[in-house]
């Protein structure tokens, strides 16, 4: 037990003496004006730095969709039939009863012809019906015919004139028929499909081309039901577009339906797009966002944020170290990632974001590349 006794006095001596050595030597560094040396600056790139800006955002429910002309028509066979021409290729522009084909009419011609006649010689045969009861109304009156004469021609022409009737409803059927043979578009527009080419056989009902108003597209889609109060007719809605990652467009909600899908809850709205260059084109799936709220403000990306949900922060620098700053978060745009924020906050402050934001409050830190002015 004394030997350990000794020991643990040796060793308190020591740590004494070390003690006394730090404290002559802290002195001696007081005394003579010296500081602590500062530990080494972090070096920060740009890649981990943002500056907070000032610029618009909003917020709104998201959606998504194809696009699909605003007008289109399906144009459709009305007869059976060989396709003798076809005076369009698919992205022509054509305007209303422009001629897209033509299907045989032989057959259709003699038939209109047939029509002329049979209705010829019914129109002669009701003149001389109608003659011959006015001079059998006239000798009866003078008593030279029955009464029972007069009643036999008046139906006479009654029947030629149901003949007549009968004669000119068959020849505007034939003529239906024979202008149904020479296919025209039904609007102002383009070819967007071409279903048949010459010398194909067609019948009733067949898709030959679909013509569409290039001119103004729509999205229809569906949003979330808790997002009802700010469906208004006119809403505007920013949407980005598959093929033209860059560019935002823009349109309004033109049609809200007045029920929701039992299914998913979700509530159908139509988006009229302008479209007046055609840059856009059918068939294009679209993403976006109703504009419910825009307002020019300090904005950050998602990134820079520390704990967006609970108790959010950004670590800013200033003065070569940084800080842990509390903030606010306001509006959200999801589909760019960024949010806007409130608080100690002001344009132009750098803030560190992606794995910089992991560097102690209060280290000091130097920015290098583009931010480091």
């Amino acid at each position: 037990m004394r030997s350990i006794h000794l020991i643990s006095m040796k060793h308190y001596l020591v740590l004494f003496m070390i003690a006394a050595a730090c404290s002559g030597s802290c002195k001696r560094n007081a005394e003579n004006g010296a500081t602590p040396e500062e530990p080494t600056p972090m070096l920060v790139g740009p890649e981990n730095t943002i500056i907070v800006r000032r610029e618009a955002i909003s917020s709104g429910p998201r959606l998504s969709g194809s696009l699909e002309p605003r007008e289109q028509a399906r144009v459709r066979a009305e007869i059976s039939g060989s396709v003798t021409s076809v005076e369009v290729d698919m992205g022509r522009t054509v305007t209303r009863g422009q001629i897209l084909a033509r299907i045989e009419d032989t057959a259709l011609r003699n038939a209109y012809a047939s029509a002329q006649s049979a209705l010829r010689s019914a129109e002669f045969e009701l003149q001389n019906a109608a003659r011959q009861a006015e001079r059998t109304q006239a000798l009866v009156q003078g008593g030279a015919l029955a009464p029972r004469d007069l009643e036999v021609a008046q139906s006479a022409r009654t029947t030629a004139s149901a003949r007549v009737a009968q004669a000119r409803a068959q020849l505007a059927q034939a003529r239906e028929q024979l202008e149904a043979a020479t296919v025209r578009s039904p609007m102002d527009g383009a070819i967007s499909e071409k279903a048949v080419n010459q010398g194909d056989v067609v019948t009733v009902g067949a898709l030959l081309f679909t013509v569409i108003d290039p001119s103004s597209m729509r999205l229809e889609a569906s949003v979330p039901s808790d997002a009802l109060p700010i469906l208004k007719i006119g809403t505007p809605v920013a949407f980005a577009v598959r093929g033209y990652p860059d560019q935002i467009f823009t349109g309004t909600i033109e049609q809200i339906a007045p029920a929701a899908d039992p299914a998913t809850r979700q509530i159908p709205i139509l988006i009229a797009i302008p479209n007046p260059g055609g840059q856009l084109i059918a068939g294009l799936f679209a993403e976006g966002r109703i504009s419910a709220e825009t307002r020019e403000t300090l904005v950050v990306p998602v990134s820079a944020i520390e704990n967006i949900n609970e108790n959010p922060s950004v670590m800013r620098i200033r003065d070569g170290r940084t800080e842990q700053v509390p903030v606010k978060i306001g509006l959200r745009d999801p589909q760019t990632e960024r949010v806007e924020i409130q608080g100690d906050i002001n344009e132009g402050d750098v803030l560190l974001t992606g794995a910089a934001k992991s560097i102690a409050p209060g280290a000091p830190v130097r920015l290098t590349g583009a931010n480091a002015s």
